[in-house]
């Protein structure tokens, strides 16, 4: 991210300060990340965004970067009141709405409340999960509250090696990348677990059939929830569809060029 091009923030919101990235001119795309990241997600698509006329405001979620934890645990429902409480900060009427996995949940529930303040949605994953599916991803809730930090700090290794799996194999993963993942799973003001229990909690399926605005399901082939995004694009074949090839959760960092067009190409359809 180029300190030229980007500025930080603060905005107050409903549950504290909210840390967000700024271009401050273009047309406004909000951008909301995956559990347990930041908005740091998007520094390797800022430029691309910036190039194609597009102003990224990329929004720490609460308790994830620097934004300010909720006092309670959080539901999609709480999450969502961030982002209006921004764009008045900003002094923006409306814009595009990105999110990345549980990104995509945030930005679908603030088309369900705020609708004024949404252009159009970009969903980077969709969550209707069959039971099966929902009950493995129970268990990684129930693994991230259960973990403890070790005075070896082998919970720091342990998470840099599922973190480094979780990337896929195209490209090869960078180490250096991987450990700044591992260490935002760590550095939130709230508890990591928030995010994923806050995404599992959520009814995306119900959600999802509701949303009334322009839409666009962005995947990629190597995606963990590639075949979830296919099934969604079914029920909901009024909605633009586009897949990525390869790359897997990480598409922002794996393949910068593809996305961005794919955003940009998106955005300037009338």
């Amino acid at each position: 991210m180029s300190g030229q091009t980007m500025k930080r923030g603060y905005a107050d919101g409903p549950y504290g300060q909210i840390h967000y990235h700024d271009s401050g001119v273009g047309r406004p795309l909000i951008l909301i990340h995956q559990a347990p990241m930041s908005a740091r997600q998007y520094d390797s698509v800022f430029a691309g965004l910036i190039a194609r006329g597009i102003r990224p405001i990329a929004i720490d979620c609460p308790g994830f970067g620097m934004s300010d934890p909720t006092p309670f645990v959080p539901r999609i429902e709480q999450w969502a009141c961030i982002v209006p409480a921004v764009l008045d900060h900003l002094g923006v009427r409306n814009a595009v709405q990105y999110g990345h996995h549980t990104g995509a949940l945030v930005v679908t529930e603030v088309e369900q409340q705020f609708p004024q303040y949404v252009d159009k949605l970009v969903l980077g994953g969709v969550l209707i999960l069959s039971q099966d599916e929902r009950e493995f991803f129970d268990q990684i809730v129930a693994d991230e509250q259960n973990m403890r930090h070790q005075a070896d700090g082998s919970h720091l290794v342990d998470a840099f090696k599922l973190r480094y799996d979780m990337y896929g194999k195209n490209p090869e993963p960078d180490p250096q990348l991987i450990t700044r993942y591992t260490v935002e799973r760590f550095m939130g003001l709230g508890p990591f677990w928030h995010g994923h229990h806050a995404a599992f909690a959520y009814d995306h399926a119900a959600a999802f059939m509701k949303i009334r605005c322009p839409t666009m399901i962005l995947t990629n082939t190597g995606d963990q929830i590639y075949e979830n995004a296919k099934l969604a694009h079914s029920m909901r074949p009024d909605f633009a569809f586009v897949a990525i090839p390869g790359g897997g959760i990480d598409i922002t960092d794996q393949c910068p060029a593809e996305w961005v067009d794919a955003i940009d190409t998106y955005i300037r359809q009338e």
